[in-house]
């Protein structure tokens, strides 16, 4: 039988169009995701309050979309750069079907075109320091843009004011930057602009994004377009973002099901609707959303009198800037230096302009006639140089008075949802170098990775985006930490079979592993440089980093909502008007003590992280420190923590562990003496009469025998903290009977012990040793009135002296 030529054509045509559709999805289901994250905040000159947190934030939220994340916080130059080294190496390895993002969170300065992002020990004092101390960007960026990867998006959180080198000597905020193919970057402030200080546990930057990304349906430029509105709106326009891109995929961070509600978008004929035929409030809010020179400069056409055209054109003065910069600054030549420094001779570039001309050996001035180069946007108007001529460029500087935007329709950009508008500071970094934690808020079900995505390695957070119940237990509730913080820290375990089952670890030690789960599989996990930085610290190869003594929560706690105060730059505040609260030191900061102890969601001093196999060191806990609160036994319920109001001012508070070789404490009639004996003596044995709430304490007459106590110092409980310590008893031969008088007759009502008189306090002396130590006595008699002062018993009568036997010399 023989086939026909053109049938046998037309089965190889449809074998193909029947194979490529299965091979794009088996490309499509080896997609990876990687990121790193860095938040740099403990600056010496001027900390940042929310960096790190921002960090922890995103680096949480790029979890959740299936990144294998690794992150640190506070990184020093040398790391900083091992980081960055070995990330780009990782995603050399991932292959072709990779998708990379960076966030970077602390101070960028732009320094002759090129923006840096500075490490914590920086030492930049003149403008000349910053190419030696900072990190330049655009080579890790050309770097990511050589490799085959399919996406990388760069967000680069920087835009703030430099407390390094005087105003004037640099520009202020990031310089305006030109994306590779595949490539997305975006900036927290537009090109040559500062967002003001932040007040939240949060940036208003960081929490837009995170927000955003949850959202899920949205490509690249519609996330970062409502990211753009988002942030306008909650700074009153105080700041506004920048992005841009050469994105050639439809790259989402999350995907929506079909039965979600729908997102409210504005249709295609709105939003090529000319800005002359829309209302004010409308025209404002589409040149925002479409963030382009043309846009900003029709509103300006439209409404020259409208009370939003200085703010508009603020934007525009420091757009058009930005772009003349950027075409100068790419022929790099004389004549272009010249040509800026005509259009801006006092302009924010005008020292760069000035630097390069040096370098160059030309003359500073430009000369009579020389030829002007073609710029891509036309000579500044007179009413734009007032916003450019200044050192530092800030929307939210009070001299300009400008009148605030109003919200964003909601077909741009719908109200943000309730659980993700006043989020909670997240606890203390369990480390050195690790990210802060932030409590988790479960994602929408109708909102969810992508099929194609392939699951990150040990990532609980991917597996349970929608399962509140593991992340309440893991993340948003974690267990107590351990009685013993000297304990090693156990490696986390794999997962169990279920996928994004928690792994396995023992009851008794749920706390600290879940410590150490954060630092590989709940949170972002360190890079391979940062954590070998890390083991040297740990072996005493290595000094702690100053950074790690730098407190920078600001004073009095975070705000309860990041909001905005009207400020001027640094050091320029109108006397009018009051300044703002300092967050740290540096030129027009008050200096700021440390705290007395830290407030929730940030910690003052950051330990050093224990590796996998080695002891912890205990750490020095501060006056106030809070209570300890004892591991569950597994079966039972969880002792309520004891109440603070008994703890004494000043005393630490440590939690002993039980005696090797020594026996649990029983107790047949007292009630536990609160959460510290528990965690300190291991679980105690009680009746079932001691588990009902006892009676208060009751003052005991001196005629009532005291009950029996076992040998030894006993070890005072939390509750007990007000009472002088008891010391050790010593057996004396009894004194001589002596009357004394009767004691007046005591209360029995019950009452809370109060502290003895300071003439009465017992002297202070030494814990007694561990080995010494057992379960505290039932109960503790009241002190006594000091006794009236003995006589001296009457001098014995002298017998004849004692003679030996015969024979005996000695006897």
């Amino acid at each position: 039988m023989r086939f026909h030529p053109v049938l046998s054509l037309v089965s190889a045509v449809l074998a193909v169009l029947l194979v490529v559709p299965i091979d794009h999805a088996r490309a499509q289901q080896q997609e990876k995701r990687i990121a790193l994250v860095i938040g740099n905040g403990a600056y010496a000159k001027a900390p940042l309050s929310t960096a790190a947190n921002d960090g922890g934030l995103i680096a949480q939220t790029l979890q959740a979309a299936g990144f294998d994340v690794s992150g640190a916080r506070d990184l020093d130059g040398d790391t900083l750069r091992g980081a960055f080294r070995d990330f780009v190496k990782k995603a050399e390895e991932a292959g072709p079907d990779t998708v990379a993002a960076v966030y970077l969170a602390g101070y960028g300065v732009q320094y002759a075109g090129e923006n840096y992002f500075i490490p914590v020990d920086s030492r930049i004092s003149r403008d000349t320091d910053i190419p030696t101390e900072g990190l330049r960007l655009g080579d890790y960026m050309r770097q990511l843009a050589a490799l085959p990867l399919k996406t990388s998006v760069v967000v680069l959180d920087l835009a703030r004011e430099q407390p390094f080198v005087p105003a004037g000597s640099v520009a202020s905020g990031l310089a305006m930057v030109e994306p590779t193919p595949k490539m997305l970057i975006a900036f927290n402030a537009a090109p040559g602009t500062v967002a003001p200080e932040e007040r939240g546990a949060y940036g208003v930057y960081a929490q837009a994004l995170a927000e955003m990304i949850r959202t899920g349906g949205l490509t690249l430029p519609q996330l970062f377009d409502r990211v753009r509105l988002r942030v306008n709106e909650t700074t009153k326009g105080a700041q506004v973002p920048w992005d841009t891109q050469s994105i050639e995929s439809n790259f989402m961070f999350f995907d929506r099901a079909p039965d979600a509600p729908p997102l409210p978008a504005p249709d295609q004929a709105l939003r090529s609707k000319p800005i002359r035929d829309m209302g004010a409030a409308e025209a404002y809010a589409a040149a925002l959303d479409r963030d382009t020179l043309q846009a900003y400069e029709d509103f300006l056409a439209a409404y020259p009198s409208d009370p939003l055209a200085k703010r508009v054109r603020a934007i525009v003065a420091a757009r058009r800037e930005a772009i003349t910069w950027r075409r100068t600054y790419r022929v790099d030549t004389p004549d272009a230096y010249w040509s800026y420094l005509r259009r801006y001779p006092r302009g924010p570039h005008a020292a760069d302009a000035r630097r390069r001309l040096e370098i160059l050996a030309a003359a500073l001035e430009p000369p009579p006639s020389f030829t002007v180069i073609d710029y891509d946007v036309p000579a500044p108007p007179p009413d734009e140089i007032v916003y450019v001529d200044r050192p530092v460029l800030m929307f939210s500087d009070p001299v300009f008075d400008f009148a605030p935007p109003p919200p964003p329709p909601v077909f741009f950009l719908p109200p943000p949802p309730p659980d993700f508008v006043m989020l909670p500071p997240p606890p203390p970094p369990i480390g050195l170098f690790y990210l802060p934690r932030p409590l988790f808020v479960p994602i929408p079900a109708y909102v969810r990775p992508p099929v194609y995505v392939q699951p990150p390695p040990n990532n609980i957070i991917f597996a349970n985006i929608h399962n509140t119940t593991v992340i309440n237990q893991v993340i948003n509730q974690p267990p107590a930490a351990a009685a013993n913080p000297s304990a090693p820290l156990p490696v986390a375990q794999p997962p169990a079979a279920v996928p994004g089952a928690v792994p396995a670890v023992e009851p008794s030690r749920a706390g600290v592993a879940s410590a150490a789960i954060a630092g590989g599989v709940i949170g972002a996990a360190l890079p391979a440089a940062v954590m070998q930085r890390a083991a040297l610290i740990q072996q005493g190869k290595a000094a702690v980093p100053p950074s790690a003594s730098i407190a920078t929560t600001p004073p009095g706690g975070f705000a309860p909502r990041p909001g905005v105060q009207l400020q001027g730059p640094r050091g320029r505040l109108p006397a009018t008007m009051s300044s703002p609260v300092p967050n740290g030191t540096g030129p027009g900061r008050a200096p700021a003590p440390p705290p007395p102890s830290s407030p929730p969601g940030q910690a003052s001093g950051p330990a050093v992280a224990p590796l996998p196999g080695q002891r912890r060191p205990s750490p020095v806990v501060p006056a106030a420190a809070p209570a300890v609160q004892a591991l569950p036994v597994p079966g039972s319920k969880r002792l309520p923590p004891p109440s603070m109001g008994a703890v004494r001012p000043g005393a630490p508070v440590r939690a002993q562990p039980l005696p090797t070789g020594a026996r649990p404490a029983v107790q047949t009639g007292a009630p536990p003496s609160g959460a510290g004996a528990a965690a300190g003596a291991g679980p105690a044995v009680r009746s079932e009469a001691s588990r009902q709430p006892a009676p208060a304490a009751r003052l005991r007459p001196a005629s009532i025998p005291a009950p029996a106590r076992p040998t030894g110092p006993p070890t005072r409980s939390l509750g007990e903290r007000h009472l002088p310590p008891v010391a050790p008893r010593i057996q004396r031969p009894p004194p001589p009977m002596v009357a004394r008088p009767v004691p007046p007759p005591m209360h029995t009502a019950p009452r809370p012990a109060l502290p003895p008189p300071p003439s009465q306090a017992a002297p202070r002396m030494a814990p007694p040793p561990a080995a010494a130590r057992m379960a505290p006595p039932p109960h503790i008699a009241p002190p006594r009135p000091p006794a009236p002062p003995r006589t001296a018993p009457p001098p014995r009568p002298q017998g004849p002296a004692k003679r030996c036997p015969p024979g005996v010399s000695q006897c």
